[in-house]
């Protein structure tokens, strides 16, 4: 499945960039942007566990499907958050933003069917933005293009560290 490899290399990518400015971004901080990245596609565990299992469980309406969702993606990075060290919280949650944030922005970037990607401002608005169409989720091209991308940041800050 590329999808899931393509989101966790453009997040070691951006974050390994982005720490060439901010040096403060170590290989701690990299490694919570790629976790980040992969709480979206939580929703995956439908595979294992469906929702009408949980549904029966529980007594009440439930769906994976949420998982997909901005605003449950920001309650998991927030309870995330809490499960880091007191004076590291403000530097985690950026990290596990900038992930999420990496993953939901190439996922409304996919072409689906009806044209629309997945309500990422949920529970604000149900809204679901268009979306350009630019690759199918099984496209080999947008792996190549951020293992490129992840190699040319992680020699570019390797470089500089040798200097």
């Amino acid at each position: 499945m590329p999808d899931l490899l393509t989101h966790v290399l453009l997040a070691y990518g951006v974050t390994t960039a982005l720490s060439y400015r901010y040096t403060w971004i170590v290989p701690a901080y990299v490694t919570l942007a790629m976790v980040g990245t992969l709480v979206p596609d939580l929703d995956h565990v439908s595979t294992l566990i469906p929702s009408q299992t949980v549904e029966t469980a529980l007594g009440v309406p439930f769906d994976w499907g949420g998982l997909q969702t901005g605003g449950v993606v920001l309650l998991i990075l927030l309870i995330g958050t809490v499960l880091v060290e007191r004076g590291k919280r403000r530097r985690a949650f950026v990290m596990l933003t900038v992930g999420a944030a990496a993953h939901l922005f190439t996922d409304a970037l996919i072409r689906v069917p009806e044209g629309r990607s997945q309500s990422v401002f949920f529970p604000v608005t149900m809204y679901q933005p268009p979306t350009p169409g630019l690759y199918l989720s099984t496209d080999l091209w947008p792996l190549v293009a951020s293992a490129l991308f992840a190699l040319f940041a992680w020699y570019v800050v390797r470089r500089r560290a040798d200097d």
